[in-house]
């Protein structure tokens, strides 16, 4: 065979090459398998993709970022203290509680408890040995409520003032508030703190968290902790009355509402406080977030009692 026939020959193995490629590419793409109940995504825990909890937690974690104000990083914790167990809320409120501004620390301690999350006992073991005495105090009050005695003896110095304890009470360990616990001035300060509201509020963290507004302070406060504890009833009756105060003209009663829902979880109560994260007020968004979160993400309610066991 000489060389144009070779030629020839190869041209043609091209071609036919060629052509079966294009006659492949132009056969129909074949379907995709099936999806079985069992293989979907939601058979396999997968949930869906939530615009609005993505949202709930960029509304909570902003709030509580080291560089907001006071005010806003309060109201965060509060509302990550209606969380219960969520680990997230737990790493959120520790920081807190290692912060540099006492009110913060005070706050976030007081969530802790609200939270009644055991995993949080280590960082409020640390916290008794603030350097500020209420946050000291603040740590072992709440410890005690959670069954741990670690602040057994700042109790003892508060209870007898400026006396000195027996030596049986006093511990190898001397805490840095210590001082401040025995002198009759900064017992003064501690005791009107705690009895300036600091330890109310519909959150039970503090009227300080919330945004009370209007000149009818002492209704709302009133009003809020009424909803709090007939949130406890877990009744269509108490639903009901939840539901509308979710549009109530005070803020207060707006949030007390918003987290006292979040013990209907589901996604009833999730589209009911979804449009609160457009609220007025940081402490209604917070709350409403918060809810969002434990409905949709079936967060266990913190028990009514201190420490979650009778």
């Amino acid at each position: 065979m000489n060389a144009r026939s070779r030629l020839l020959g190869t041209l043609a193995v091209i071609t036919l090459a060629l052509a079966s490629i294009a006659a492949t590419a132009q056969q129909p793409a074949a379907p995709p398998p099936a999806t079985s109940p069992e293989t979907s995504p939601q058979a396999s825990g997968a949930r869906p993709f939530d615009a609005n909890a993505i949202r709930a937690w960029s509304l909570i974690t902003e709030a509580a970022a080291p560089g907001r104000s006071t005010h806003d990083r309060i109201e965060a914790v509060a509302a990550l203290g209606t969380m219960g167990s969520d680990e997230r809320a737990a790493h959120l409120i520790a920081d807190a509680i290692n912060g540099h501004e006492s009110d913060v620390r005070v706050a976030a301690i007081l969530a802790a408890g609200l939270s009644k999350n055991p995993k949080l006992i280590p960082p409020l073991q640390t916290a008794l040995n603030d350097d500020n005495a209420q946050v000291a105090y603040t740590a072992a009050i709440t410890l005690w409520k959670m069954h741990d005695t670690s602040g057994e003896d700042l109790l003892i110095a508060v209870a007898l003032g400026d006396r000195k304890p027996n030596p049986g009470f006093i511990k190898i360990e001397k805490h840095k508030a210590d001082r401040e616990l025995h002198d009759p001035k900064s017992m003064a300060v501690l005791a009107v703190a705690n009895g300036s509201g600091y330890f109310l509020g519909p959150f039970g963290v503090g009227v300080k968290a919330i945004e009370y507004v209007g000149k009818n302070k002492a209704t709302a406060i009133a009003r809020s902790s009424a909803i709090d504890q007939l949130a406890q009833q877990h009744t269509q009756e108490v639903h009901d009355a939840l539901v509308q105060d979710l549009t109530d003209g005070e803020p207060a009663v707006r949030a007390a509402a918003a987290k006292a829902l979040g013990r209907w979880p589901g996604e009833d109560t999730a589209r009911l406080v979804a449009p609160m994260f457009g609220d007025n007020r940081l402490a209604v968004r917070l709350t409403a977030a918060a809810t969002y979160l434990r409905a949709t993400e079936n967060i266990p309610t913190p028990p009514d009692n201190d420490c979650g066991t009778e």
